[in-house]
């Protein structure tokens, strides 16, 4: 400290000086031109001051680093040090993960796997405790987390500083009926991130009522303002499955843009590399005419002050020193990232180098346990008096329609892999076509059970069984497997690098395009949560079609 005060001070000289730049004050939302000076981890003034080392930034903006808000890292089928590098170059410095993807699949022990994991590299890694493991009691996951566990881990000192509260709620219905261990795991933690799609009304005041202050699930104006006038802060989502921020970035305005922030909540390798994440989100909003200064708030200071995150999110005295230099604020070219004072990208690469540590993973590999699946398992007879689920592009929201036939229908299957229960659940879906094959995976939201979709049941089969213990994707046609990506990391991670993370992925699109030839890339994220049985309204589970709105199976 009280070097820091002599250096702020001009007595002595700071460590990196960020000369001549233009800073975005996101605290009096204006452009200051003013020097930067840097000691240690720390921002300790604005001014003029000399350094050990100058950096002439004339002319360049100096902007405080990215914070996603919410996002599962599993998504982006990357283990977190590689999400790291992935997501720092494009100027995110901070991200809130809720690993509930890999604690559904290996409990606890998938949490200590993406803490430790998340140490290795240099950003700022923050987890949420999830709150629904399963996400509903008709989920067959591969652990329970009951309140006591939750409560055990939030107060656990071992995990430091990086547990900020309990990850998003989407037991609704556990809320609003008062489920006993569902209040438990509220009373545990002061910050609740929400999960709440369609919730309005009466309801919406009930989930509050819990403690709830945060929701990344609107997808109209109308229900993200009902949710600010209610004091909720508003997460604005752009990932691969789901893009919200075209239709709410309608519902910002100067009065209420501090209740608001950018989320990916799952997002795919292959588009993190191109674009970023929030980077995106910020400069897809300029452009649809949002304030840039706004946009910056909304990607830096304003996620920070939901979690309590103290001096992280702005360029100012005793704010640890994450920083992005740009040309623009739109951020259109980030010339240099710092993260606590270190310079850890330039021009698009990472210039550090991550500690020399191999993260134990043992007990999150080998996780598939199911017998050898047979085609009369998994073949389905259609009936009409059945609903079909209909998947839309670019949503997660599915919906039950009627057919006659099974004209331009795939059949599609969740099979239970955690526990050798033998469940499986099947039905026919609509939105996508597939000729001659199949595809399977181990991603399925939020249990990650099997979920394999095909016009035949044999190919299904050779799909499923093409995953084998470690799990992953696996396209099939004609009885021959196309393609495989293995995912050994709970079989929803790999434990390569990004770029070869996402070749192997391109691979898969290319495969599916074969028996699919006008799927989008999308398809795939399309396919994950055609289980997760808390987004509306039809959705299948390893025990069959579930209507999310009855919160029941389909009967």
């Amino acid at each position: 400290m009280k070097t820091h005060i002599k250096t702020a001070l001009g007595e002595q000289p700071a460590d990196i000086v960020l000369k001549g730049g233009y800073v975005a004050d996101v605290f009096n939302h204006r452009i200051i031109k003013t020097d930067v000076a840097i000691e240690g981890r720390r921002i300790v003034g604005l001014g003029e001051y000399s350094g050990k080392k100058e950096i002439d930034v004339t002319g360049k903006f100096i902007l405080p680093g990215l914070m996603d808000a919410h996002v599962h890292i599993e998504s982006s089928l990357l283990i977190p040090s590689e999400y790291a590098r992935a997501v720092v170059p494009h100027g995110t410095t901070t991200v809130i993960a809720d690993p509930h993807e890999i604690v559904n699949v290996c409990g606890i022990k998938g949490l200590e796997y993406m803490i430790d994991d998340g140490t290795i590299t240099t950003m700022n890694m923050c987890f949420m405790v999830p709150s629904c493991v399963p996400a509903t009691p008709f989920d067959h996951s591969g652990c329970v987390l009951d309140a006591n566990e939750v409560k055990r881990m939030l107060k656990d000192l071992n995990y430091g500083a990086r547990l900020l509260g309990l990850g998003e709620m989407m037991n609704f219905p556990g809320v609003v009926y008062c489920d006993e261990d569902t209040i438990n795991k509220l009373k545990a933690a002061d910050i609740i991130d929400g999960h709440a799609p369609g919730i309005s009304g009466k309801g919406l005041n009930a989930y509050i009522c819990g403690n709830v202050i945060t929701d990344h699930e609107c997808d109209t104006v109308e229900n993200a303002l009902e949710k600010v006038s209610k004091g909720m802060f508003i997460f604005i989502r752009e990932g691969t499955g789901t893009k919200n921020l075209e239709e709410l970035i309608k519902a910002v305005t100067p009065f209420n843009a501090d209740r608001f922030a950018f989320c990916t909540d799952d997002k795919h390798a292959d588009e993190i590399l191109e674009n970023g994440t929030i980077r995106h989100c910020v400069r897809k909003a300029v452009k649809l005419g949002l304030d840039p200064i706004t946009a910056i708030k909304m990607a830096s200071i304003n996620p920070a002050r939901v979690y309590g995150l103290k001096h992280r999110g702005g360029i100012a005295p005793n704010y640890y020193a994450d920083i992005i230099v740009a040309d623009s604020l739109t951020l259109d070219n980030i010339e240099q990232v710092y993260f606590n004072g270190k310079l850890v990208a330039e021009n698009g690469e990472n210039t550090y180098e991550m500690r020399d540590k191999k993260t134990k993973r043992d007990y999150v590999t080998n996780t598939v346990h199911i017998d050898k699946v047979t085609p009369e398992m998994l073949y389905n007879e259609f009936d009409p008096s059945k609903p079909v689920i209909l998947m839309h592009e670019g949503s997660l929201v599915t919906e039950g329609i009627y057919r006659e036939n099974a004209d331009g229908l795939v059949m599609v299957a969740n099979i239970e892999r955690h526990k050798h229960t033998g469940n499986i659940g099947k039905a026919y879906a609509a939105g996508f076509e597939i000729k001659g094959g199949a595809v399977a995976q181990t991603i399925g939201h939020d249990s990650h059970n099997i979920t394999v979709a095909g016009d035949n049941a044999e190919d299904m089969a050779a799909a499923v069984n093409a995953l084998g213990t470690q799990g992953g994707i696996a396209v099939v046609k004609n009885g021959k497997v196309l393609e495989y990506m293995p995912l050994p990391i709970g079989g929803i991670m790999t434990d390569k690098s990004a770029e070869e993370a996402v070749v192997e992925f391109d691979r898969i699109n290319d495969a599916i395009k074969e028996i699919s030839p006008n799927a989008s890339n999308s398809i795939f994220m399309v396919l994950c949560f055609i289980s997760l049985l808390v987004i509306p309204h039809l959705k299948l589970s390893d025990k069959g079609l579930f209507d999310v709105d009855e919160f029941d199976y389909f009967k």
